[in-house]
């Protein structure tokens, strides 16, 4: 059993439209549970037996080709949904970047849930449609544009998704990254080498700063969307 009102994402997590009574009957189906970085959660083509809520950590989705290839289609954290609710497959392998702790719930009960519970059904199809665009828009992230483009793109993403968590600047624009630049280059299609070059070549360009390295600090946004594209 978890303890959902006292859950650090209860506010931005999908149980968000639930109410007390609802939560509570919730947190008796779900358990926490914590993922060392580099153990896969949920593996491609398997039956997935669980859904879950990320409440710390991050985790990419990943999917392989036949000749053992792997692509990451997206990343996920603290908030987010993973696991295939309605369904049996999980149409992508889910691991841990990070060390993380999910709410695990299993699909099953999940699923009976959810259908006796509308708003939660509603919030589900949100994040589902909010996945499709995303899933669009790392298309064309990795198909079409350039490594500048890349790399720009995915600072301007993270910007939004990490500032002010975990970071211990004052400054407007500081977030800390929670892996490094392979991970990044990884994640964008790009070696290590490609990525780093990027970096330097901002931070000369007084567009960002790197006080650490893994801290950024964004300084001018106007010029990191124009690099975006």
């Amino acid at each position: 059993m978890t303890d959902c009102a006292s859950c650090i994402v209860r506010n931005r997590a999908i149980c968000a439209s639930l109410n007390p009574d609802e939560l509570i009957l919730l947190g008796k189906m779900g358990r926490r549970q914590r993922v060392k970085a580099g153990h896969t959660l949920l593996w491609e083509g398997d039956d997935a037996p669980v859904v879950a809520n990320v409440l710390e950590g991050v985790l990419k989705l990943v999917v392989a080709a036949a000749d053992g290839r792997e692509q990451i289609v997206g990343v996920v954290f603290p908030s987010d949904f993973i696991g295939r609710p309605f369904g049996k497959e999980s149409p992508y392998s889910v691991t841990a970047m990070t060390d993380a702790e999910v709410c695990i719930f299993n699909r099953n009960s999940f699923d009976e849930f959810a259908g006796q519970h509308p708003d939660l059904q509603q919030k589900l199809l949100r994040r589902t449609l909010d996945e499709l665009d995303r899933a669009r828009h790392w298309m064309m992230l990795l198909g079409r544009k350039s490594a500048t483009e890349k790399v720009a793109s995915f600072l301007l993403e993270m910007s939004e998704r990490l500032s002010g968590l975990g970071c211990h600047s004052d400054r407007q624009g500081a977030f800390e990254l929670p892996f490094g630049r392979q991970q990044i280059a990884d994640i964008l299609g790009l070696t290590i080498e490609t990525t780093s070059r990027q970096l330097t070549k901002m931070r000369a360009d007084g567009v960002l700063d790197l006080p650490s390295r893994r801290e950024i600090v964004i300084n001018d946004r106007t010029a990191m969307e124009a690099l975006a594209g």
